[in-house]
């Protein structure tokens, strides 16, 4: 299932009031991203919870995978689909203890789709070979959502392809202006914020016009 997917949403309350969060769950729900992750950060941890509890059935309807960032032991707690990691949040293997060490016994077993971001082709080497599911490869443009973080620019998208066999997903400041760009330096899947969060009851549109541009790339795999 994550191989299919081309895009990935991010349910992120930087950019969604709490008390819309369910309404742009379903939005994104039914966009046609292949995975979505809940992203809260400077939230607590009962917070986070309490939100992947609101919005997981709405996924779980639609059949799309959600992650919960930063949190693997609220993603086992409420039997999420997996967590995702940034580079200083620990280890595959300790994460995924804590994860199943939340879950209750009376869980479906689930093995986890765990993700790393990664922000340099050797840290992507490196999280293929500790076994991460899938990477976040960026920011490739400066973004809000990653304040002080520099871009790395499109130049490397081609060699990270070249080196790493995961599902590559390219983030961080991505958008309709410059997917085309971004596509063309090789990039087969992106993750988009802002341009789905801010379109209101046009994220189904939005989705459908970035999916249209990555069919180009298709042919690459």
């Amino acid at each position: 299932m994550l191989h299919d997917a081309r895009l990935y949403a991010i349910l992120d309350l930087g950019y969604v009031p709490q008390h819309e969060v369910t309404a742009v769950a379903e939005r994104l729900a039914g966009c046609g991203a292949g995975i979505v992750q809940l992203r809260a950060k400077g939230f607590h941890e009962a917070e986070v919870e309490a939100l992947a509890l609101e919005v997981l059935p709405v996924f779980r309807k639609a059949g799309v995978p959600l992650v919960i960032n930063d949190f693997p032991e609220v993603a086992g707690r409420v039997d999420a689909d997996g967590f995702h990691l940034g580079q200083d949040d620990g280890t595959l293997e300790e994460s995924i203890a804590c994860y199943a060490g939340a879950r209750q016994p009376t869980m479906p077993e689930r093995i986890p789709i765990v993700g790393r971001s990664t922000h340099s082709v050797a840290q992507a080497v490196a999280a293929e070979a500790e076994g991460f599911d899938y990477i976040g490869f960026g920011p490739l443009f400066a973004t809000p959502t990653k304040p002080g973080r520099p871009g790395i620019g499109i130049e490397k998208i081609e060699a990270v392809h070249r080196l790493v066999a995961l599902p590559i997903f390219c983030i961080g400041g991505i958008k309709a202006e410059n997917l085309a760009e971004v596509v063309a330096a090789g990039a087969r899947r992106v993750v988009i914020v802002s341009g789905l969060l801010e379109a209101g009851e046009e994220v189904a549109e939005k989705a459908s016009e970035v999916l249209q541009v990555l069919a180009i790339s298709e042919a690459a795999e």
